[in-house]
């Protein structure tokens, strides 16, 4: 009788495509990162070019991590997911990618192994439930400040997509009625207030109208062509006005939004992630708090506690190795 082969230890990817950068980490089954790579998001090319980085990234996490073979992928892209299908019908924050892609059909022809696909935030909150902050709670609202505002919802351990795969969405609730125009293409939209771009947006607008500010010139010294949230967090520090101005307003319109989905929900824990909410961390996460008190139902001793995303960073990415890890055991 021929001795039976040891079985190879798992190797999985995780997967975090934001507007601005792709975030790979390499892990084993207990999710120690073995392997990272990060790089910037194509500003050409549509959906074709993110892919042809996602390759590059993986491929430079697995050298970093020594491994070769992957039992599994795990990506999240910000965006609307077919579950079916694996498809991303459209990502508003990443140029180009304005039609149905059929996003994890092409990674598993590249990769040659299972791939699991998921929205942007959804994934970042699996991970969160899993191995950070929101692991003692069982209801769970998260709201993530990039690029735009996303949103996912934990209720009772499980991640919920609803009818649409919509569920959680909240950076496109009303924060104020007929308010600044949205890239949606509505009005009042938290998003329009609350995301990086649109701050980007407002920042350009008084800047031409000549308010003094230093955010442009943070943004050009660091290289970038953009206002990342590593240079508005420098400018908050240097106390640029313009740059407390548009976090101000951004705390404003979190405040009621996210209280009144509290209201709706009675969740256990709301968690604050995304690049720009990483960035600012826990202070940007109590000041959401304190804008949250006059519009929920209940008194201060009950308030919910309102945190920063434990995995800060690698929210995402660490999400997409327990998706990877869950397809892994499936397909065992």
């Amino acid at each position: 009788m021929s001795p039976v082969p040891p079985r190879r230890a798992p190797l999985y990817a995780g997967i975090d495509v934001g507007a601005t950068k792709i975030e790979v980490v390499i892990t084993g089954a207990d999710f120690t990162p073995s392997g990272q790579a990060r790089i910037a998001t194509p500003l050409r090319g549509g959906p074709a070019a993110v892919v042809t980085a996602i390759e590059t990234a993986v491929t430079e996490a697995l050298a970093a991590s020594s491994a070769k073979r992957l039992t599994a992928v795990g990506i999240g892209v910000p965006g609307e997911v077919d579950a079916a299908t694996g498809a991303v019908s459209h990502s508003p924050n990443i140029r180009g990618w304005s039609a149905s892609y059929p996003l994890r059909a092409e990674l598993e022809n590249r990769f040659g192994t299972p791939v699991a696909v998921e929205n942007d935030v959804r994934i970042a909150l699996l991970g969160e439930h899993r191995i950070g902050t929101a692991a003692p709670y069982r209801d769970v609202l998260a709201v993530w400040f990039g690029t735009g505002v996303g949103g996912a919802l934990l209720l009772d351990g499980v991640i919920r997509k609803g009818r649409l795969g919509a569920c959680g969405e909240i950076g496109h609730a009303c924060a104020w009625p007929g308010g600044r125009r949205c890239s949606c293409g509505r009005r009042g939209c938290l998003e329009a207030y609350a995301g990086r771009a649109s701050m980007e947006r407002r920042a350009k607008e008084r800047a031409d109208k000549g308010d003094k500010t230093i955010l442009f010139h943070l943004m050009r010294k660091a290289g970038r062509t953009r206002l990342t949230s590593g240079v508005i967090a420098r400018a908050l520090d240097q106390g640029d006005r313009l740059a407390n101005e548009l976090i101000n307003d951004a705390v404003r319109a979190a405040g009621p939004v996210i209280a009144s989905a509290v209201n709706v929900l009675d969740v256990d824990a709301v968690i604050i992630g995304g690049g720009l909410g990483t960035r600012l961390g826990q202070p940007f996460a109590r000041r959401i708090h304190r804008a949250m008190q006059p519009h929920l139902l209940n008194d201060g001793r009950k308030s919910v506690p309102v945190v920063s995303a434990g995995l800060g960073d690698l929210s995402g990415a660490l999400g997409g190795v327990v998706l990877a890890a869950e397809l892994g055991t499936a397909r065992a």
